[in-house]
Formats: C-alpha cells, structure tokens, sequence
C-alpha cells in the first residue's frame, strides 16, 4: 500500500527533486505537494524554519509533512547566506539576483578561500505533533562565474568536493540523477530513511 507524505513548499523544483530521492529507496511513498498557506519562516536556523514549514503543512492536510530548509553556507562569510539564502538579494527570492550578489561579494576572494558546503536540513512532523529532524551536509567550493543550465538555485556556481582533478563541474552541469544522488538533501534523506517505516 503506498502512503502519501506531504512537502511543505510550494517550490516545484524541491518537489520534483523530493520525489525523485525518495523514490529511490521507498517506491512506497508518494510525495504530495502542498497547496495551504505560507508560513512565516522567522527561524533563526534551518531546523527552526524546517519546523515552522512542516508543522503548518502537517495541520493543514492532515497528512505526515517533510519540510526542508536549506542554503548555502560560505567559511569565509562566516556561514552566510545561511538561512538567508533564498533571500540574499531581497525578499523577492530572486534566485539569480542572489546568485550574483554572492559572486560579487567573492570577486577578490582568491580559489583555496572560497570553500563552503550546502546544507539541508529536513523536519518531519506527523499528525500526533511528534517530530524528527535531520541534516546532511554537502562540502566544496565556489565557481568565478555560473555555469551549467541544470539545478536551481546556487547550484550553477557549487562545485562538490570528490571530484577527479581537472574535470570538476558545478552542480549545475550535473545530471538531476547525479545530483539526487549526492546533494545536501540525499544526504539528509539517507538519515531520515530508516524514519519513514511507521508511515
């Protein structure tokens, strides 16, 4: 019997991905998205916001409710845009206005200084408010300039560590399936697995 989880976002690009990941290891577990109201997310850390996001998705569906809140988290800016990620260039969440403010914010930066990892942080709250939070954790660098059409996000500019000398690519030039096997949310996912079988 397949069992029904919703993602709190409204962003398709998360979803698709989600559903992708989750595939993968519980073909069992059909991925909804989510259609409610937007909370406010005034966390202060990804587990916070991860929360605020599942919690409300959880109440208004009635259904168990992954949220993940995630970003990029750069050494040399002290682990920002961190939970600003989506809004570093304003609230408008323009993803590329943010992409090109935190190139900018780097141009002076020389290559060993601009290390930085993506991070994901997943909640999942199920319908008798009992709740379970994970992260994972993806490391590299930052690119010069974007390059590659694939992913979302900062992706375009992240270049993974553990690839072979010479033939480094951002996360942009990857596959959707080289990527969903990886990411920071794989990772967190492969931490939540295990968490899903009471659904």
């Amino acid at each position: 019997m397949t069992s029904r989880i919703v993602l709190a976002t409204h962003n398709p690009h998360k979803v698709e991905e989600f559903a992708a990941i989750v595939a993968a290891t519980r073909p069992d577990i059909e991925v909804v998205g989510y259609d409610g109201p937007e909370p406010v997310e005034d966390g202060t850390t990804f587990a916070d916001n991860a929360l605020i996001k599942a919690r409300a998705a959880c109440a208004h569906t009635g259904l168990p409710a992954l949220a993940d809140d995630s970003g990029i988290c750069v050494d040399v800016l002290g682990g920002a845009p961190g939970v600003f990620s989506a809004y570093w260039a304003g609230h408008r969440k323009d993803a590329r206005a943010n992409l090109d403010l935190l190139l900018d914010q780097l141009a002076d930066i020389a290559d060993p200084h601009r290390s930085a990892q993506f991070v994901s942080t997943i909640a999942l709250v199920r319908p008798d408010g009992t709740h379970t939070v994970v992260e994972g954790t993806w490391p590299g660098r930052l690119a010069r300039e974007a390059s590659g059409g694939g992913g979302f996000g900062y992706d375009p500019i992240f270049i993974p560590n553990g690839q072979p000398a010479g033939a480094e690519r951002t996360v942009g030039e990857w596959s959707a399936d080289e990527k969903n096997a990886d990411s920071h949310r794989a990772r967190a996912f492969t931490a939540l697995a295990p968490l899903l079988e009471a659904l």
